[in-house]
């Protein structure tokens, strides 16, 4: 064979295995991924099936739809630049939502501080606003805010996104016990404060 036969050949291999990304499973794209130098075509591959996901995560945790594009944006940097310490122990989705999860924490820890000056500055100082109507409905967001950070995540993780207490487990490190302790003594907590029909 020919050098040139030979690369022929091997760009030949490399189209072949290009081509059915979509049959691959996330696992064996997320290996595949590790292997590639750079963006390689499984890493976009994967990039397309998480970036609906993962943004919708980021806004369910975040709130704010720049928010969470900024967390997405960030979530997939990590993704990229992390690519090869996936090492199959979870699935991959797993692991990918972990750091999404993380990330979010991470970015509204941040904010804490910035909304409570906000939000005293705004009582301080009563803008045109204020002669509005008052709401008639408690907002699940206002709701939300007197859980700490991770039980936040993990209530909406639960029942905004409906997983299971053994992928809370595997996203928080946690046993399955402890996340369904920690989410029935937020449910409690938000009883608490707004009432038994929450």
């Amino acid at each position: 064979m020919t050098p040139l036969q030979a690369k022929i050949q091997n760009r030949k291999s490399k189209i072949a295995t290009a081509v059915p990304l979509t049959d691959h499973t996330d696992e064996e794209l997320a290996a595949d991924a590790a292997r590639e130098g750079s963006d390689g075509p499984a890493f976009v591959a994967l990039l397309g099936r998480y970036r609906d996901r993962v943004w919708r995560i980021c806004y369910r945790l975040l709130g704010h739809a720049e928010d969470a594009h900024d967390a997405a944006q960030e979530v997939f940097v990590r993704l990229f630049l992390h690519r090869q310490k996936f090492d199959g122990r979870s699935k991959y989705s797993t692991w990918v939502h972990s750091i999404a999860v993380r990330t979010c924490l991470t970015l509204r820890r941040g904010r804490g501080r910035r909304r409570r000056h906000e939000a005293t500055a705004a009582a301080e100082h009563p803008t045109a606003s204020a002669g509005a109507a008052p709401a008639l409905s408690l907002d699940l967001e206002t709701m939300l805010e007197c859980l700490d950070e991770e039980d936040r995540a993990m209530v909406i993780l639960k029942y905004a996104e409906n997983y299971s207490y053994q992928e809370l487990a595997e996203i928080f490190g946690l046993s399955e016990s402890a996340c369904k302790m920690r989410v029935s003594r937020a449910r409690e907590k938000i009883q608490g404060r707004y009432g038994k029909s929450v």
